[in-house]
């Protein structure tokens, strides 16, 4: 079987989809794109040199500008702190009393829950924020820091 070159572009694409996939590092989805333009020069007959310049620059060119689209956006925050994955953030709650330990009994949606005081916070009852959750605690702050 003799495969041409378009093909092994095509499988290398392949491959690097493949790894994107099994490690989430979403520059090698920029890498398979150059592969898949290395593919299209081979499909339009030209030569391999051509072919490995269209794949180096379509892959450096999308990484590079996918870099300067990410580089423009703040980090964001982790999972227990983002309320884009996690509806209780900002969430206020009514305190009525601290342990010696910073935690709290609190009834929240209807249950009841472990509450542990943010670490900078100052252990008083009342009017508090859920500024994090881990597992199942949620994690305050107050609302009126005076």
């Amino acid at each position: 079987m003799d495969w041409n070159p378009a093909t092994w572009w095509w499988l290398a694409a392949g491959v690097a989809v493949a790894a994107e996939l099994a490690t989430g590092t979403f520059y090698l989805l920029m890498v398979a794109f150059g592969l898949s333009a290395g593919a299209l020069a081979a499909h339009l007959g030209l030569g391999s040199t051509a072919q490995i310049v269209v794949a180096a620059v379509v892959s450096g060119g999308a990484t590079a500008l996918w870099y300067l689209k990410r580089s423009r956006y703040p980090a964001t925050l982790a999972a227990r702190e983002n309320r884009d994955v996690n509806i209780d953030i900002g969430e206020q709650i009514r305190v009525d009393g601290w342990t010696p330990e910073r935690t709290a009994k609190v009834v929240y949606r209807g249950s009841t829950w472990i509450a542990r005081l943010a670490p900078e916070a100052d252990a008083r009852p009342g009017l508090h924020q859920v500024s994090g959750v881990e597992g199942n605690w949620l994690v305050l702050s107050p609302i009126n820091p005076h």
